[in-house]
């Protein structure tokens, strides 16, 4: 049962992002008017040491006024090669220089209205560099024990999916069911 995107036009965009309106053509022969958002990729990454700690940071996100921890993350600019943009930004907003990136998994968080895929990277060094750039993404960071993973996901204190997906993936790599 597929639907077809006949057609859409831009009703707002920015440097951002853009809202489309789409024609959609339903299987049985309906169309609806469905809004859509365009958006570019983004880029996510993280390091896990040694003693098996994931490097998080704990911020707040002011859209649904929850705190949480996440991975650093960010928009991938045009041109950029998406693992250079999941390094870039893990610099920027933790101070740590990951190692060499391996890809860890893509995620299309809202799938039914956004387009964005999200690209989830992580590496088994960091080298730390100095306090962050943008400090302001975040009130602190830290290596958490990847074991506590799964019991602060169920706490609701990983609240993103893609970070939750992401993090439950590299704590089985890592450590495995047990």
């Amino acid at each position: 049962m597929q639907w077809t995107n006949l057609s859409e036009q831009t009703v707002y965009e920015n440097r951002w992002f853009r809202v489309n309106l789409a024609d959609v053509a339903l299987p049985d022969g309906r169309h609806l008017d469905h809004f859509l958002i365009r958006l570019r990729p983004v880029a996510v990454a993280t390091a896990v040491n040694e003693a098996n700690e994931v490097l998080l940071l704990w911020r707040h996100r002011f859209i649904t006024d929850s705190w949480g921890w996440e991975l650093a993350a960010g928009v991938v600019e045009d041109g950029e090669d998406i693992a250079a943009a999941a390094a870039r930004e893990m610099e920027e907003e933790t101070g740590w220089r990951p190692g060499p990136l391996r890809h860890l998994l893509t995620v299309e968080p809202a799938n039914g209205l956004i387009d964005a895929r999200h690209h989830l990277y992580w590496s088994e060094s960091a080298e730390y560099i100095g306090h962050p750039e943008d400090d302001f993404e975040s009130s602190r960071r830290e290596w958490i024990p990847l074991k506590l993973v799964p019991d602060m996901i169920a706490r609701g204190e990983v609240p993103a999916a893609n970070m939750a997906a992401g993090l439950l993936l590299l704590h089985h790599m890592r450590l495995g069911d047990g």
